[in-house]
């Protein structure tokens, strides 16, 4: 694709519009505003720069004196502490009220919250928006593709509204963590592996939900080593992998050991995974916390946290696997991506301590394979802020949210593939008007005494519903791609 005046301004065009977008939602209410003690997200990756800049680094993830971990103790990997790190030494020096250790807590005046606002659209900036450009390059532009189709990708990738809604509304940095991701999917497409083991390290290290992706990673990397010409060159390869690996994790790890030796990281490890909060976390669209609406089926109620753990842990396995071994098998990059789909769907629909949130984890792969099934995809994105609709409006973002429903709804019909049949389509239909009637009784009717919930949980177990049929349809479509016996 050769680049000139128009097809730049065009490309800006684009970019602004979605930066616009962004900057239009970061105006609404962010999570816990205004609602002490605890306030909410917004509060605690504010708190994460005032702890990291005002305390030693032995102390981030320890309790204290001047770190009360039940007040948003970090539980994040290293990647987002030094994340934190450096914005709060930026704070220091343009906002340094926002960052003073405990007479901070709460702070929300204008200087700080445009500052605030303004780090998760500049990191996602140089993180994110650069990553999806050359994906969008490697992936549709270098197959020759027709260029107004891949402004037309381009347009809907960037304007993944559950994200923007997550990131600028809620308040998060999932950009960062996602667009690491991406960079990682990029070098692995170009075969590049090293370089993209090292990225995935690194969005691992940012949140540690990258897990979701894991084993598609895994899985392709070790499939593509295994096809090489001779066993000498496989065994070298995934020593070399093995090795980037240890390195990124050790640099980023080092300097916990040092200061804390074993107790150290074992502290941070308990952080990142508090297997003691529970099955669920609120209310989720997955299979644990749509059960828990059949009265008999109360998972939490009948067996103690360690059984429920390691039976999310099993769901979970078993529903990784059949991608997983396709892509073993048949290691090629369609299927890499469908297989990062159906992993992270897995995760998402049947492991431990999910959060309304982790559904951009399978979001992501979804939203690069636009151009593959792009009805799927617009469909799949509705329902996703369907989902977290309940979380949303918590937050006062039902206006931002109604908004960029109705937006992404036009733009998916204006640029929609006029080859989808008629039957898809109908079903679209019958989900919108279902997604419809929840959100007017939601509006219009108080829940009974006896079931507050009622509306919430209308809201998951309907999201449930087209999660698993997309899941099920996912591991299909890759099953059903053209088998390559050697990587393409």
């Amino acid at each position: 694709m050769n680049w000139n005046g128009k097809k730049l301004s065009i490309l800006f065009g684009i970019i602004c519009i979605n930066v616009g977008v962004r900057w239009v939602v970061s105006l609404w209410p962010y999570s816990g505003k205004g609602k002490e003690p605890l306030f909410g997200d917004y509060e605690a990756q504010r708190h994460w720069m005032e702890i990291t800049v005002g305390l030693p680094i032995e102390e981030w993830y320890h309790n204290s004196t001047n770190n009360d971990l039940l007040y948003w103790g970090l539980d994040y990997p290293p990647l987002t502490a030094y994340h934190s790190f450096l914005l709060g030494s930026i704070a220091k020096e343009i906002v340094p009220s926002m960052i003073e250790l405990h007479s901070s807590r709460g702070i929300e005046t204008e200087e700080s919250k445009l500052f605030m606002r303004s780090t998760v659209l500049i990191s996602e900036m140089i993180i994110y928006l650069p990553s999806i450009l050359l994906f969008i390059y490697l992936f549709y532009a270098s197959k020759k593709e027709d260029e107004s189709r891949i402004y037309k990708l381009l347009f809907v990738i960037l304007l993944q509204p559950s994200l923007i809604l997550i990131d600028h509304g809620h308040f998060q940095y999932n950009s960062v963590s996602l667009g690491l991701t991406v960079w990682a999917i990029c070098f692995l497409l170009l075969d590049w592996d090293l370089l993209g083991s090292i990225f995935f390290c690194l969005a691992l290290n940012f949140k540690q939900m990258s897990l979701y992706h894991s084993l598609p990673f895994f899985f392709f990397l070790l499939g593509k080593s295994l096809q090489k010409k001779t066993w000498k060159s496989t065994i070298l390869q995934i020593f070399k992998l093995g090795v980037v690996v240890l390195l990124t994790f050790t640099t980023l790890w080092i300097p916990f050991y040092l200061k804390g030796g074993n107790q150290g990281i074992i502290q941070l490890v308990n952080r990142m995974f508090p297997v003691g909060r529970g099955l669920f976390e609120d209310k989720v669209a997955n299979l644990w916390c749509t059960l828990s609406v059949v009265p008999f089926l109360k998972l939490k109620q009948i067996f103690d946290s360690s059984t429920l753990f390691i039976l999310s842990l099993s769901m979970t396995i078993l529903g990784v696997l059949p991608s997983s071994y396709n892509l073993l098998r048949f290691p090629s990059n369609d299927r890499f991506l469908f297989s990062l789909f159906n992993a992270s769907m897995s995760f998402f629909l049947f492991s431990f301590q999910v959060h309304e949130k982790t559904i951009l984890l399978p979001l992501l792969p979804a939203t690069l394979l636009a151009g593959y099934k792009f009805e799927i995809f617009c469909w799949f994105t509705l329902v996703s802020m369907f989902s977290m609709f309940p979380l949303l409006y918590r937050d006062g973002q039902s206006f931002p949210y109604f908004f960029l429903f109705l937006f992404f709804l036009m733009v998916s019909w204006i640029l929609r593939d006029r080859s989808t049949p008629k039957i898809t389509r109908w079903a679209h239909f019958l989900s919108l008007l279902g997604m419809i009637a929840i959100h007017l009784l939601f509006a219009i009717i108080s829940p009974p005494s006896r079931f507050p919930d009622l509306f919430v949980l209308m809201f998951t177990s309907f999201s449930f519903l087209h999660f698993s049929l997309l899941f099920i349809g996912g591991n299909i479509a890759q099953l059903k791609l053209p088998r390559k016996e050697k990587f393409q």
